[in-house]
């Protein structure tokens, strides 16, 4: 039985123990409690456990230790400083209103992202003051990443009685998200509302999470930003990956007892091609089945979503070694035909580089929003879909191409004025958005009208945020109808080939 807030408001009794955390800012701040204990040692490569109990108070005071990463790497480009790091990083954050709610709040529970590679809830873009102002309590998760959170050898199968275990970074996620059922009613949240979001990498974890039996009746709704449909990858392709891991790291003929003592530090400086994919193993427990079959099936959960992407996704694409212009040169060469069908679908794109750029970012990242609303529809659920292209006055001249990859996290979270110099342009667009995401966590389940905001966002079409260069919001009942449906259909081929 959890009990209700202590006097002061910042003393919370959880299933584990008495927290105490800071009253800052207009908002009750908890930070770096454990939701699982540290998988260390014999629980490296398994399914978290729950936490350990503790006497007394517990202060939360300081963001927990993110999984081992590149610090250079998610400062350039993970969105700002990830603190410490160590195997020891089960750890959340939750903002509330700094009055206790007289009635439940919703609940939004964010998955950064970072490739699974890089990232952690508490970089400064995901500070939560902005949508506790807006009525609902924010939990961000640390999550096991790279190697530690996704990971094969067939040293290792069979340990789960339940069958093969590879994704254990979904699986810190599904804890967090059973952690939050049974404790986030002593923060003044309703557990029965909880909207689940991410980006990027959190984007296709929220995707992998709406295909895993494992996640069922854990989250109520769920916002896909900046998803990708590069396919997961194939347990017997991630089995053999393994081995070409521990081989590199001295271990060609590895036992658990041996990958166990390798120190926790040692996979994420590894280089391709041993460095890890920016997605998940399929064909274990948690995700029986590729993330995308799943949807291209409408066979995922039976939640409302929000779905989106940016105008320059492609701005993503050199950090996975990707050329766009050489793209369009090897289509020159081998496949004359549809580089000309190509051509009549961007006829503004005259140039191999720009041409090269929007196509890879529509296949790679916007015809997810079309996969994902005709999934939507198969299972009767509504989704409404976004298109981001508003780039702030002061970064103009350095994004010629429109709203990077990530570029519009800082506006959902309403923290934009902390990262940038902004104008009042800029902080309202940030300020609609944020509204926006606000009220779809708190429409009641069932319901599917159209949120508010200065345009009516309907659960059909495509909401169009900014035109590059000028504030607006633009409903588009027609979005890239040629295209996108042309890339779905090439990778529903792909899907039934496989």
């Amino acid at each position: 039985m959890i009990l209700a807030h202590s006097v002061d408001n910042c003393q919370v009794m959880t299933t584990n123990g008495l927290l105490e955390g800071k009253c800052e800012a207009g908002a009750r701040v908890w930070r770096g409690v454990p939701y699982a204990r540290p998988p260390v040692g014999e629980l490296r490569w398994r399914a978290p456990q729950p936490p350990s109990g503790w006497q007394g108070i517990k202060q939360a005071y300081i963001y927990g230790p993110a999984s081992w990463q590149s610090e250079e790497y998610c400062r350039e480009l993970g969105g700002g400083d990830p603190g410490s790091f160590s195997e020891d990083c089960l750890y959340l954050n939750i903002w509330a209103p700094a009055t206790p709610p007289a009635h439940p709040l919703p609940v939004m529970v964010w998955l950064h992202g970072g490739g699974f590679t890089i990232g952690a809830g508490g970089l400064p873009p995901y500070e939560g003051h902005g949508l506790t102002r807006r009525g609902v309590i924010l939990v961000t998760v640390n999550y096991r990443l790279g190697h530690l959170g996704f990971f094969a050898h067939p040293a290792l199968d069979g340990e789960d009685p339940r069958g093969p275990l590879h994704n254990f970074g979904l699986l810190d996620q599904i804890a967090a998200l059973n952690w939050v059922r049974e404790n986030i009613a002593a923060f003044g949240g309703d557990a029965q509302q909880v909207t689940l979001f991410g980006e990027s990498a959190g984007a296709r974890s929220v995707m992998s999470l709406m295909a895993s039996p494992l996640a069922s009746g854990l989250f109520h709704r769920a916002i896909i930003q900046s998803g990708y449909t590069l396919p997961d990858t194939p347990r017997p392709e991630a089995l053999h990956n393994g081995e070409q891991v521990a081989a590199v790291l001295g271990l060609k003929h590895a036992t658990t007892e041996q990958l166990r003592e390798l120190p926790g530090d040692a996979f994420w400086p590894l280089a391709a091609p041993y460095s890890p994919a920016p997605v998940p193993i399929s064909g274990d427990i948690v995700l029986p089945q590729p993330a995308l079959d799943c949807f291209m099936d409408g066979r995922q959960h039976p939640v409302p979503v929000i779905v989106g992407s940016n105008s320059d996704e492609a701005s993503v694409l050199s950090v996975f070694g990707v050329d766009a212009a050489q793209q369009i040169r090897q289509m020159r060469k081998t496949h004359r035909g549809g580089l000309a069908l190509i051509r009549t679908l961007y006829p503004h794109a005259l140039q191999d580089d720009v041409l090269g750029r929007e196509v890879c970012r529509d296949m790679a990242f916007t015809t997810l929003g079309l996969i994902i609303s005709d999934a939507q529809k198969r299972a009767g659920q509504a989704c409404w879909r976004y298109w981001f292209d508003y780039v702030s006055e002061g970064e103009r001249d350095s994004l010629p191409f429109g709203a990077s990859h990530g570029n519009e996290v800082a506006y959902v979270f309403d923290t934009l004025a902390t990262m940038i110099t902004t104008t009042g342009a800029d902080q309202r667009v940030a300020a609609i958005l944020a509204d926006y995401w606000a009220a779809f966590a708190s429409q009641k389940n069932g319901e599917a009208h159209a949120l508010a905001g200065p345009v009516a966002w309907p659960a059909q079409g495509v909401l169009q945020i900014g035109q590059r260069r000028q504030f607006g919001f633009r409903h588009r009942r027609w979005f890239m109808p040629l295209r996108l449906r042309l890339f779905k259909r090439v990778m529903k081929h792909h899907v039934n080939l496989d």
